[in-house]
Parts: structure tokens; sequence; C-alpha cells
């Protein structure tokens, strides 16, 4: 059954401090259902926060988080990726010495009741194998299936662990930094994969590529020290007076022209 409402993630006066510094500080986010959402920001804006929050890996000091209308703040983050909600990391996490297949499957894992079970036999995981490989097709790794992971390129790697997330056919999908270290090929095909996995469901993405913000995001907000400063599309923000001021120098350059 769809659901009604076109939000489906919400923060309400989300605040985060360490220590007497706030780092979030009363974010109010609403993610529309179907969209793919970045948030940006300058150094130290507070988007790896924000994203921790979001994601539980950091218990916020104040305020709520909503998924799909359900209160989810005492969630753990375990609970919150079984309910639908799951996330990719800034740095590449894959098990080097497995192949591409296998690391799609101990994603699937978890849904056979075997998470820990890495010694389980080949016949019974090969259950999972259809949706691993539907999983990499969609990524263009179909082909690697039978590679180690160590031997593919820093792009093909994040590729692969987004084919990870997708295999759980999460509601959510939660993206740190995806492109970052990567060339201009890795970039583009790692931006047009983002496009392709996010039909049917939500993307939130922090990011510093303003080229790729600007090419797939349907809205953006822009985080100043801790606050949300701007929202909107890219056209909206790159001309917002606070974000130009924000984005001073080579980044404000960056902004104003893809």
């Amino acid at each position: 059954m769809p659901h009604a409402s076109p939000i489906v993630i919400e923060t309400r006066a989300l605040t985060k401090e360490f220590l007497g510094f706030v780092a979030v500080n009363n974010v109010n986010l609403k993610v529309a259902r179907h969209t793919i959402h970045a948030i940006i920001g300058p150094n130290g804006a507070g988007k790896s926060t924000c994203f921790n929050l979001i994601t539980k890996f950091h218990a916020p000091t104040s305020g709520q988080i909503f998924f799909n209308g359900n209160d989810i703040t005492g969630h753990s983050p375990s609970m919150i990726a079984r309910e639908g909600v799951v996330r990719s990391f800034q740095i590449s996490a894959v098990f080097p010495h497995m192949t591409v297949l296998e690391n799609v499957r101990i994603g699937l894992q978890r849904g056979l009741g075997t998470s820990f079970h890495f010694w389980k036999s080949d016949k019974s995981l090969s259950i999972l194998n259809d949706r691993c490989m539907d999983a990499l097709e969609r990524v263009g790794l179909d082909s690697f299936a039978d590679e180690l992971a160590v031997n593919l390129p820093y792009g093909r790697k994040r590729a692969l662990e987004i084919a990870t997330t997708v295999a759980m056919d999460p509601e959510v999908m939660l993206l740190d930094e995806p492109t970052q270290g990567m060339g201009h090929e890795d970039v583009d095909r790692v931006t047009d994969l983002i496009r392709r996995v996010s039909e049917g469901r939500t993307v939130i993405m922090v990011e510093h590529n303003m080229k790729v913000v600007a090419k797939i995001a349907n809205t953006i907000s822009v985080l100043q020290r801790g606050e949300i400063i701007a929202e909107g599309s890219y056209d909206v923000v790159s001309r917002n007076p606070q974000v130009m001021e924000a984005y001073m120098g080579a980044s404000q350059t960056e902004l104003a022209g893809h």
C-alpha cells in the first residue's frame, strides 16, 4: 500500500553537541519521496554529522527524526536498516578477498538469518544469487561477478558498495560522498549510476562535487555552521547570496558554473 505522505524522512529541531560545540543546530529537514536530496556545505558545516544523525550512528542531543511519519529517534542503526533506511560509507568498505558476487551476498545474508555464518555452504546461499546478479547488473558489474573485489579499480569498488545497498532493496538509500577521490570518468559513471538506482526509491547524499549535485539532485539543503542556510533546486541555491558567501573563493567559482 503506498504511503499517503510525500515526505519520507523528516527531522525536527535536530541538534547535536560535542562537548559544548554545536555541530548541528536546530535542523528541520524534509525529504520528499522518490527524489534525490543532496546535503552540501563548506568543510566543517555539519554535513557528515547530520548524515550520521539520520542513520543513528550519532544520537541527537535533542530533536526528532521521522521515517514515513513514525518517530525513529530512539531506534538503533540496525533497526533503521531493517525498516528500509540503508547507508553507504565515505570510505570504500568491501571485503577485498571475496568475489564481487560474494560481497553483495554477504549484505543479503541477514534476510536468511545467517549474517554471521560466513562458513555457510555456497549451495545454502545460492537462493540469493539471482538478487545479487540483478543488483550487479543494475550497476554494470554483472560481468565482474567472479572477480575478487581487491582487483576492482576504485570507481568500481564504489559501484559495488552501491550494488550491495541496492540489493537490500531499501526505501531510502543514503550515500556519503559517493564520488570522493574519483577521476572524471569514474565520477560520471557513478553519477549516472546513482540516477539509475534512484528510480522508485529516495536517495539522500552528502556530496562535495557541485557538478554532480547540479546534474542529479532534485533538492539541495545547504549547511553552514550546522544550520540550513538555503534549500531548493540547484539554480535557486547557487544564486543565494548566503550560499555564495559560504563558498568563498574557488568553491564559489565552482558553484557559479557547471
